[in-house]
This record gives structure tokens, C-alpha cells and sequence, in this order.
């Protein structure tokens, strides 16, 4: 049964969270600062008043254009906001306490890194660290997990990958493996348990296979795959599975 005010909550946090994290995902890359000054439009330098940065609302309004100059504004904010909302209204919906607050936290750092690593192929220790921390402290209120196999998750899911890295790397001379996704992975492996994690790198592979046969780039022997946008978007179902087939 969904909670209709927790859902309401939920929802308009997600897409005020979600404002600043598209910014974050727009200008971290590029070495822009996000904290400082009022925001602006990035091609005309206008700042931006109350009525430019109400989430999704101010975008549908100006139809995704600058009200001065007419630039075109990136459809990531947009888009994103909407993403933290379903996500804050689903998790808070279904549980109004700090098993949902807990899951919203989840699924909005999970979403900024996959789309992260599928625009610049980067996973940052500031969102993987903190990650992993949450699954050792709010994690015990999202899922079932002991600490005994929280730490033995993450040590699991950071050291599965590192193996395959360094082999691989030692094998072909140049990375094949990003650390981000090790980290990733042992993040993972703290907030649902090492059992969860055979599933979640199940689904995060068939998901990205059907992703690169797709794309037509599984043939491309150069291609690069954000192996971490498909551990975040396998997650949730991976540790599904891994409850369902394991209970």
C-alpha cells in the first residue's frame, strides 16, 4: 500500500535534489564549480530568478530555451529531476520512515553515477565512498543484510573486480577495468550483502550486452562499455532476485 503524503514528500524532494545533482552532472566533469554563486545561464551568463528554477515546471514553461537569449537548455535537468522524483515518491511512498529515506538515497546516488559513467565513463570516490558508507549505517534500515555479510559483500565485490582488472591489465597492457567500478561493486556488496552480488553482475552484464548489440558497438573491439551505469541499474533487480531465489 502506497502512503499518498509520504509519496507527495518524497517526489518533491527528489526533484530538488535532482535539480542540483543534473548541475553537478553537467559541470563536475568539466571542472565547473556547482556551490558557488547563483545559478546561470551557461551560454549567456543571465542569473537565474525563482521563477527559472522551479524542477521540471520552469523547463516545460520556457520549452527547455533560455527566456534570454534562447539557448537551448541541456534536457538533462529535466529529465533528471523527474528521474529523483519517481524514485523519492516510489521509495517513501512505500515506506514512510528511514527504510525509505534510505532506499531514495540509494536510488539518487545510483542514478547520478550511471549517468555519470555513461557521459564520461567516471565514477568519483565522492559519490562511491559516501555510497558505501550509507550501506553500513542507513542500509541496515533498507535491507535484511548482517554486518557479517555486508562486510564480506564489500570486500567481495571491491576485490572480484580488482582481480579481473589487474589480470586484465597484465594480460593486454592497458586497462580494461575502471577502479570506479570496483568501488562501485564493494558499495553495492555493503548495502545488500555478498549474496546479492552473482545477481546484480548478472543483470548489470545482460543488461549491457543488449545495450552494445544495440548500439551496434559489441563488434568494436575499441569499444568502451560504462560496466558502472549497468551495476547501478542492475541493483535493485539483482538484489530482487537474489531475495526471491535465496529466501
Amino acid at each position: 500500500m502506497i502512503h499518498p503524503v509520504a509519496a507527495l514528500v518524497g517526489a518533491l524532494a527528489g526533484a530538488i535534489l535532482g535539480s542540483f545533482l543534473a548541475t553537478l552532472i553537467l559541470r563536475w566533469p568539466q571542472g565547473r564549480g556547482v556551490m558557488r554563486g547563483r545559478s546561470a545561464c551557461d551560454s549567456c551568463g543571465r542569473t537565474l530568478d525563482p521563477r527559472d528554477l522551479i524542477p521540471m515546471l520552469s523547463a516545460l514553461a520556457s520549452r527547455g530555451r533560455c527566456r534570454s537569449c534562447g539557448a537551448r537548455i541541456d534536457p538533462l535537468h529535466g529529465r533528471f529531476e523527474a528521474g529523483c522524483a519517481i524514485i523519492g515518491a516510489l521509495a517513501l511512498g512505500f515506506a514512510p520512515n528511514l527504510g525509505g529515506v534510505a532506499w531514495a538515497l540509494l536510488g539518487w546516488l545510483l542514478l547520478t553515477l550511471a549517468v555519470l559513467d555513461w557521459r564520461h565513463f567516471w565514477l568519483p570516490d565522492a559519490l562511491t565512498w559516501p555510497l558505501a558508507f550509507l550501506g553500513f549505517t542507513l542500509g541496515f534500515y533498507a535491507t535484511d543484510a548482517s554486518l557479517t555479510d555486508r562486510v564480506i559483500g564489500a570486500a567481495a565485490g571491491y576485490g572480484a573486480l580488482l582481480v579481473i582488472a589487474l589480470a586484465y591489465r597484465a594480460v593486454r597492457g592497458r586497462e580494461g577495468l575502471g577502479l570506479g567500478d570496483v568501488k562501485l561493486l564493494g558499495a553495492l556488496g555493503a548495502w545488500m550483502g555478498w549474496q546479492a552480488l552473482p545477481f546484480i553482475l548478472l543483470c548489470a552484464s545482460m543488461l549491457g550486452l543488449a545495450v552494445m548489440l544495440a548500439s551496434g558497438r559489441a563488434w568494436h573491439a575499441a569499444a568502451r562499455a560504462p560496466l558502472g551505469t549497468f551495476l547501478a541499474l542492475a541493483a535493485l533487480p539483482g538484489w530482487l532476485l537474489a531475495t526471491y531465489l535465496l529466501r
